[in-house]
Formats: C-alpha cells, structure tokens, sequence
C-alpha cells in the first residue's frame, strides 16, 4: 500500500528533449537552458565585476575569453572521459551539435582561461574570481533545468516521493523506471551554494580576496561527488544499454576523480586566501584621499 502511495507520487516528466530540427542542427531543452545559463552568468559576474570597481570593458572581455575556452573545455573533457566512443571516428569529436559536454570541463577551462588573461591585463585576478564564481554557479544551475527536462545523466533507481520517471521514448531516461532527480540535487546545490558564498561575500569579501571563490570550489566539488554517486551513466553500475564510460579509478567514476582533484585545489587555494593579509577594498583608497583633498581646497581658500 505504501509503495503504492509513494508511486503516485512520482514526478513524471513527458516532455520531448528534441523542440526542432534544423538541418543538421537539433534544437534541445539542454542547448536552450545551457545557453541561457551562460548569458545570465555572464551578466552577473560583470554585474558584480563592476560594482567592484572593474571597467565594463574589462569585466566583458574576461568572459569572451572564458566563455570560448569553457565550450573546448567542455567538450575535451567529454571526448576524454568517453574516448572508447570516439576511436575510429575522430571527426566526430567535432559535433557537439549532437550533444555531449562535460560541465566540469567548461569550468576548469573556462576559470584558467580567464585566470592567464587577468594576469597578462594585470587585473585583480583574486576578485574577479570572488566576482565570477557567482556567475559560473548559476549558469550551470539553469544549464540543469534543461538536464531535468531531458532526463540526461541517468541516475539510480529511486522509491522517493521526489523520484522522476520519463515517458517519452527520446528521453536518455526512458525504460530506466523512477530515479533519482539527480540533475536537480545539483541544482538545488548550485543555488544553496550560492546562498552561502553570498553571506561570505557580504561578510569577508572585501578584505579577503579568494576565500569566496575558493569556498564556492570545496563545496561544489564535495556536492558533485555525492551526486555522481547517485549517477549510473558512469561508474561501475552502469548498465549497458545507456552507453556510459567505464573510466574508474579506485571504484570511482571519473566525474568523482575530478571533484577530488578540484576539491584540494580549493582546500590549498582557501589556506592560501586565508593566511594572505588583508586588502583593502577596492572603494577605500579614494575614501581615504577624500578629507586630503578636501584639507588642500580649505588650504587654498585660505
């Protein structure tokens, strides 16, 4: 009778992930909300770039480094962690119209992207991290809502109220019975690990560049490797029929092994901001050469 209850309760999701087809080009929920996610991320980050005392031109210009390399970086992390799938037809590496991208790759290459060019631009690379992890967290946040529609990353099986069941037969989903909504556990994550890095942004931000940035890393990166775990498309259940890598490493999928790997870059990274001393804010300088300039006028005047 319970379980019965509990399937009534299953979220199901009949949506089509295909919306049209263009030629050669399939218009998807994921593509949608993907490129959405990326134009609001970016809005945001130059938002709070700029409240900060980063030119307009400057904040813009960082994100069409970032934006670029986060798309190869994306893709190469895919093609990596799926590289069985691609011997023998390379040339297909080059479509990612059909689909087939790794968000921790567009991250990692998108962050070190526009780390080298801050520091060629002598910029203040620490806050426009603090800035842009803003934006980096909601764009992928939304970028899920298309994963949830689509019912990519296909996820264990579930008896949860919340769990997710797709009924159309396009759906990477289908056939797999209710699952876990783990593509929305990351969601979810993404803004509550928003929520966090904005207390500290308000609170320490301002004299402790790179602890916002760095924070928003660890936690992201402990959250990613509890929602793998509930992933089946890679690992070690996965089942044949949905086509996932077999790239393990200690029992581990390879999403879990770059959220170790990015987990201690930000643990080093947070000492690092931590231990530095304090900065001043970008607004303080000119606050304090106010009553200066205000002392010479009075001088004058006399």
């Amino acid at each position: 009778m319970l379980l019965a209850a509990l399937h009534l309760l299953t979220i199901e999701i009949g949506i089509d992930p295909n919306i049209a087809k263009f030629g050669s080009l399939q218009l998807t929920w994921h593509g949608i909300f993907t490129a959405v996610g990326i134009a609001a991320g970016v809005y945001l980050g130059a938002w709070l770039g700029r409240r900060e005392g980063a030119t307009e031109d400057d904040a813009y210009s960082v994100a069409l480094v970032g934006v670029p390399a986060g798309i190869i970086g994306a893709r190469a992390l895919y093609v990596l962690e799926n590289r069985a799938r691609f011997e023998g037809q390379w040339l297909d590496v080059f479509r990612i119209n059909e689909g087939g991208i790794s968000i921790y790759g567009a991250v990692i290459a998108g962050v070190l992207a526009a780390v080298i060019y801050g520091a060629i631009r002598k910029l203040p690379v620490t806050r426009g991290l603090d800035a842009a992890v803003f934006g980096l967290l909601l764009g992928m946040g939304i970028g899920r809502i298309g994963d949830i529609i689509n019912g990519e990353h296909v996820a264990k099986h579930s008896t949860l109220p919340w769990a997710t069941l797709y009924t159309n037969p396009n759906s990477p989903s289908w056939q797999f019975g209710p699952t876990h909504p783990a593509t929305g556990y990351e969601m979810l994550g993404d803004f509550l690990i928003i929520g966090i890095c904005a207390l500290l942004f308000m609170k320490l931000w301002r004299h402790r560049p790179g602890i916002v940035f760095f924070t928003g890393l660890v936690l992201y990166s402990a959250m990613r490797f509890g929602v793998s775990q509930l992933r089946i498309d890679s690992g070690v259940n996965c089942p044949a029929t949905s086509g996932c890598p077999e790239h393990i490493f200690l029992g581990l999928s390879f999403p879990q092994v770059v959220s170790m790997f990015t987990f201690f870059i930000g643990v080093a990274g947070l000492i690092w901001a931590v231990r530095r001393a304090p900065q001043p804010a970008p607004d303080e300088a000119p606050a304090a050469a106010a009553p200066t300039t205000r002392a010479r006028a009075t001088a004058r005047a006399r």
